[in-house]
């Protein structure tokens, strides 16, 4: 085995460790759960759907493993490969933050379905909200690629474009996911229209910034 593949094989232990310890509960959880599993809450904390035994114990490892398997391929099939190089360390955060997300995320579903009392409907809320805190610090780090990131039909027209959207993008990250955390705590009434009120400023702000941005650079 050469250094490259060292390297490579030490950079994968934690994700591959990750989808290990969710494979190893879901083995715990199958014969352990009900036939039919709390698998979603609404804005004010109340279940609302319910999966069958089998999704709830196997699904998320599954996701997790196929959505591990992506991020390998995506820097391999990208016509612009050469630019992950330039961010690799980040596209490493990103993965590592995303496993990580789905296996809490998984466990607060999976030890509710035992009847244990987990605040899904305030965990997942904070996590989305810490997840987007994190993803929007790292943004303005991200190189131009066709897979991650800002990808409107003007930041994968212009490099420039894509730098200072991305510059922007991360402050408009972290804003939405301090709004995003903040809901739990809120009255039940702010609840939803604060969580739209941040995905559409979120949406809007980025693909309209790159937009005008777009438009000024070439008049």
């Amino acid at each position: 085995m050469d250094q490259k593949e060292t390297k490579f094989f030490k950079r994968e232990i934690f994700p591959v460790l990750l989808i290990a310890i969710a494979v190893a509960a879901g083995c715990y959880f199958y014969p352990r759960l009900p036939e039919t599993v709390p698998s979603h809450w609404n804005y004010v904390g109340e279940v609302d759907g319910w999966s069958s035994r089998f999704t709830a114990a196997i699904g998320i490892p599954i996701m997790m493993a196929g959505m591990y398997l992506l991020f390998l391929a995506l820097p391999l099939i990208d016509p612009k490969k050469e630019k992950y190089l330039l961010f690799g360390k980040v596209y490493r955060i990103f993965k590592n933050m995303i496993l990580g997300f789905l296996l809490i995320i998984y466990f607060a579903v999976g030890l509710s379905g035992l009847g244990y009392s987990i605040p899904v409907g305030v965990l997942v809320p904070v996590m989305v909200g810490l997840l987007f805190i994190v993803l929007g610090n790292y943004l303005g780090k991200i190189k131009q690629n066709w897979f991650v990131g800002i990808k409107t039909p003007w930041t994968l027209s212009s490099e420039e474009v894509w730098n200072k959207t991305h510059r922007v993008g991360g402050k408009l990250f972290i804003l939405a996911g301090v709004v995003i955390g903040a809901t739990p705590f809120l009255p039940a009434y702010l609840r939803l229209p604060l969580f739209a009120f941040a995905l559409a400023g979120l949406l809007g702000g980025t693909i309209g910034y790159s937009y005008l941005l777009y438009r000024k650079n070439n008049q």
